[in-house]
């Protein structure tokens, strides 16, 4: 077998696992986010030839595997049981715990990761925390945890509107304009119809 074969077939495997992992959830930290980062960091990644494009997509796929807010597990056992299963040499698991640690915002506030694939999954992350689909997540998210709509707002604030300038890479930056500027129609949108007569 190729080691591309072998790489797309772990690929598929991750994405299987993760399917089953966030089964049920509906708070934007599911299977369909995880995805969205990988296909993010799949487009950053071929800018940067120099990533380990196997660190970088796996990285992708599992990086919420052992998110605080969603699971009790320490040092990334959800994602090292999935590697482990895959035969991963361990050297290259410890890349992609290095790389999902680097990810979350709260726990990352003004830290840059060392490492290019870390800067491209981060990116990856924020990304789509941002635009369209950034939106529906927040909004998902404070429904599922009985956040009113204000308080959602105030996540704008607080996180999606400062994470253009925290972008690592180019080509991440130049995808955050976009999202950046639609977020700041939405929410112009919001208030003008939201106002008080």
């Amino acid at each position: 077998m190729t080691e591309e074969k072998r790489n797309d077939e772990v690929i598929q495997a991750a994405k299987e696992y993760i399917s089953n992992l966030f089964k049920g959830n509906a708070d934007g930290h599911d299977a369909e986010h995880s995805i969205r980062v990988y296909q993010n960091a799949c487009r950053i990644a071929v800018r940067y030839p120099e990533a380990d494009l196997r660190v970088v997509s796996l990285a992708a796929l599992l990086h919420d595997a052992d998110d605080h807010k969603l699971f009790n597990t320490e040092d990334f056992q959800n994602a090292r049981t999935f590697l482990i299963s895959q035969n991963i040499d361990s050297s290259v698991i410890e890349r992609i715990c290095e790389v999902i640690g680097g990810v979350s915002f709260s726990k990352n506030r003004g830290k840059k990761p060392e490492t290019i694939e870390g800067k491209i999954v981060q990116d990856a992350d924020r990304l789509d925390a941002m635009g369209a689909i950034g939106i529906a997540r927040t909004f998902a998210y404070g429904g599922k945890n009985g956040r009113p709509l204000e308080a959602s707002l105030q996540h704008f604030d607080d996180k999606l509107l400062l994470l253009k300038d925290e972008m690592n890479t180019d080509e991440a930056r130049r995808l955050a304009e976009v999202r950046h500027k639609y977020m700041l129609d939405f929410l112009s949108e919001y208030q003008e119809e939201n106002k008080k007569i």
